[in-house]
């Protein structure tokens, strides 16, 4: 069953079940301070989850486009993706575990074709602060799982919470019994050996912690994400995701074009260029600073593969129109923003070729370094700087210094470059754990705020000037907008004057829901107006503001304090950066 199928048959199964069916929201978040791709299909509904009401309604389904870069430096292997499609179906005080656990049985058995004995389930075992789940286990049981295939695990397992504090709740998994062999008496579902794959994840948001310790919620939530291109590779029998129809265009082009065959590297171009065509299609552009700077990494990753593979670099542009026919019925965005996605990727492969060009002739320097010593070892921290600083890819660097002769500190640069990873890992990781705890009254503000900046700037600069992302902290704002040039110090002065005296004059929020259509009549602006519902939410602020967004606002702009101007910077080519603070 090839992938867009699973995709139609789901949304279609839940739409019969009485669910809404909502567009995917774009990779670049607007107005989330959580994450700097949109990771979940749980991250665009957080307002909903936390008690706002959706315009379509209790139940909702959808499938969304995720980025997650945690594991970036894992893919090649036969599993890990930077892009990847979440199906979800959520509750919002609606139905909970009877209905949710009857509806996936149903879904996987009946639609998908599953037969029940390759079903394992997991649930959570219970501690001091929450009993066991045995109302999930019981259901299963009802549905037809047998005992022997219900597992109880723990926290680290079977629960789930974004960040410290917040909304939460134990899961129940289903996993898929791919037919291996046990590797051992005790082979289930926890273990890694392959045999059991997690397929589908519910969960069942009933308590709320904070720090004193577990309470109940009087609304309770389901929440559940279930991978398209697992569930894919596991229906059509495949040992990866780069072996189904998503991938084996490319990857077949790859091996042709290729003079080295190295297949983790082939996986690494056809991930990484799929990944980089969905960010730049949604907005994205590289550049030296958070989602610029990992879409930059995803292409020059690529590239580097390219080498490897001794495939001419300029065959991207074949790639990227095979990737297109490929992928155009699932996304039919990626045909629309052809020649937009060709001209950044070739724009940042040359710009990358010439940062080679700088890594080899500072490579030139240590090496004429060393010359003047006895030493012919490369020491690991230089090899990390080339890397860190240059992004010279070590494997070059290696190759290079063997053939003038020199070793390379390989374990010492391994060890450089792995607390370099744990930093980074936990700097995403810091930024996922916000989610819906990071809704906070600060946060709330800022919200507001980025919605009277953008109508300052369209009075200051001109009517064309639009948002292009924001990222939200309890302690700042940052607003990216279109701008050809540097603003001037009165620019700034004017649009600061203007926010501040519109806080002053506490004009009201008004939110209201209407059809799409009537608000792009009323004059309602946002961004991505086409992955918006039929149904929206406009918020006014007087007569200055009107725009689509999910909330949370404040009431009135009195609350907002004063806004000041930190900085103002470019982003990337044409997009103008703000950073303000609320005091």
């Amino acid at each position: 069953m090839k992938a867009i199928e699973i995709r139609n048959k789901y949304l279609s199964f839940f739409k019969e079940h009485g669910h809404s069916v909502i567009p995917s929201a774009p990779l670049i978040p607007e107005n989330d301070p959580s994450v700097l791709f949109t990771t979940a299909g749980m991250q665009p509904l957080v307002p909903y989850l936390l008690g706002e009401k959706h315009p379509e309604g209790t139940r909702l389904t959808d499938y969304q486009k995720c980025v997650r870069t945690n594991d970036i430096e894992e893919v090649g292997d036969n599993r890990h993706l930077t892009y990847f499609e979440m199906l979800g179906n959520w509750s919002l005080g609606d139905y909970f575990k009877e209905e949710s656990i009857a509806m996936s049985f149903e879904f996987l058995t009946k639609e998908l074709g599953i037969p029940k004995e390759k079903l394992s389930v997991t649930c959570f075992a219970g501690d001091e602060d929450c009993p066991r789940d045995t109302v999930s286990a019981e259901v299963w049981k009802k549905v037809g799982i047998p005992e022997n295939h219900i597992y109880f695990y723990g926290k680290s397992d079977n629960w789930w919470i974004a960040g410290e504090e917040g909304p939460c709740g134990p899961d129940t998994e289903m996993f898929y019994d791919t037919g291996k062999p046990a590797c051992g008496k005790d082979c289930e579902p926890s273990c890694d050996c392959g045999k059991y794959v997690e397929i589908w994840n519910n969960v069942f948001m009933e308590y709320f912690k904070d720090k004193n310790g577990y309470t109940k919620l009087e609304k309770k939530n389901v929440d559940t994400g279930l991978g398209l291109e697992r569930m894919a590779m596991l229906l059509q029998g495949k040992e990866t995701p780069f072996d189904t129809e998503l991938f084996e265009p490319v990857m077949n082009k790859l091996e042709k074009l290729q003079n080295k065959d190295i297949v983790e590297s082939r996986r690494i171009v056809a991930e990484h260029l799929r990944s980089s065509m969905m960010i730049i299609s949604d907005g994205g552009r590289p550049s030296n600073l958070d989602r610029g700077y990992v879409l930059r990494r995803l292409i020059r990753r690529m590239i580097r593969h390219m080498n490897k593979l001794q495939i001419d670099i300029q065959e991207l542009s074949n790639l990227i129109d095979i990737n297109i026919e490929t992928l155009k019925e699932m996304y039919p965005e990626l045909e629309k923003n052809k020649e937009i996605i060709k001209t950044v990727i070739n724009e940042e492969k040359d710009k990358f070729v010439k940062t080679l060009t700088n890594g080899e002739k500072e490579f030139e320097k240590e090496i004429n370094k060393l010359s003047q010593t006895e030493k012919n070892v490369i020491p690991g921290n230089v090899v990390f700087r080339l890397y860190d600083t240059y992004g010279f890819p070590p494997e070059v660097t290696k190759e290079l210094a063997e053939e003038n002769g020199y070793e390379v500190n390989l374990i010492e640069f391994e060890e450089l470059f792995k607390k370099h990873q744990e930093k980074s890992r936990a700097g995403s990781e810091a930024k996922f754990k916000g989610g819906l705890a990071e809704q906070t009254e600060e946060t709330i503000k800022y919200h507001t705020a980025t919605h009277l900046l953008n109508a300052a700037l369209k009075q200051v600069i001109g009517k064309d000037a639009h948002q292009r992302g924001s990222n939200i902290t309890v302690d700042r704002m940052r607003f990216d907008f279109n701008c050809d040039h540097k603003l001037t110090e009165e620019e700034k002065q004017k649009v600061e004057d203007l926010v501040n005296e519109w806080i002053k004059q506490g004009l009201p929020v008004v939110k209201e829901e209407m059809k799409k259509e009537d608000a792009i009549k009323s004059g309602a602006e946002c961004m991505f107006i086409e992955k918006y519902p039929d149904i929206v939410t406009v918020y006014t602020i007087g007569d200055i503001s009107k725009e689509l967004c999910g909330g949370p606002h404040v009431q009135n702009t009195r609350e907002l304090g004063r806004f000041k101007i930190k900085k103002e910077e470019s982003s990337s080519s044409g997009i103008r950066r703000i950073k303000a603070v609320l005091v």
